[in-house]
């Protein structure tokens, strides 16, 4: 449920899990206290684990972890704040897990592009900038180093389909 003011209704999550109800499970975890939430954070982009049970959003020094499940900051929407605790849910992909990745939390300026040749698109996330966290293609300057997804299909220009690592760890 996504908690928000009556001129705030029409807002969606903007991560969905499509095959994740048995294939993953969003993992508690809690928002590192010292993120100073200079780079909003939209459900679906990539975090990284710091010491203990924390996530903070993945930056050039980290490896990605798993798919933020919370709003904090995007469209004025801050849910770990507004429930007083840091707890904070992060998607971790099995190979088998499929999520839709709405716009903002996918890069837009970037081209997705679906394979025709059978191979696979991998996704990473950007580690600098105002695109911190998001979603971006293989290739991308700044991109985090490691995959964080397959892209399964590009269904418009603000909807994205992405998958576990099946075969590609």
């Amino acid at each position: 449920m996504l908690r928000t003011s009556l001129d705030q209704a029409y807002i969606k999550r903007t991560i969905r899990p499509l095959y994740g109800w048995s294939q993953t499970t969003p993992t508690h975890t809690y928002l590192d206290p010292d993120w100073d939430r200079s780079v909003d954070i939209y459900p679906g982009m990539v975090m990284m684990k710091g010491e203990g049970d924390t996530v903070t959003l993945i930056d050039d020094t980290g490896h990605p972890y798993g798919l933020a499940g919370l709003f904090v900051g995007g469209y004025d929407i801050d849910e770990v704040k507004d429930q007083g605790v840091n707890a904070f849910a992060t998607w971790v992909l099995a190979p088998d897990a499929q999520f839709e990745i709405l716009a903002p939390a996918f890069d837009t300026d970037e081209t997705w592009e679906e394979p025709s040749d059978g191979t696979i698109t991998l996704v990473h996330a950007q580690t600098v900038g105002d695109a911190q966290g998001k979603l971006v293609p293989a290739g991308v300057a700044n991109a985090s180093d490691r995959p964080v997804a397959r892209l399964i299909s590009v269904v418009s220009d603000s909807k994205i389909v992405v998958g576990g690592l099946v075969g590609t760890q």
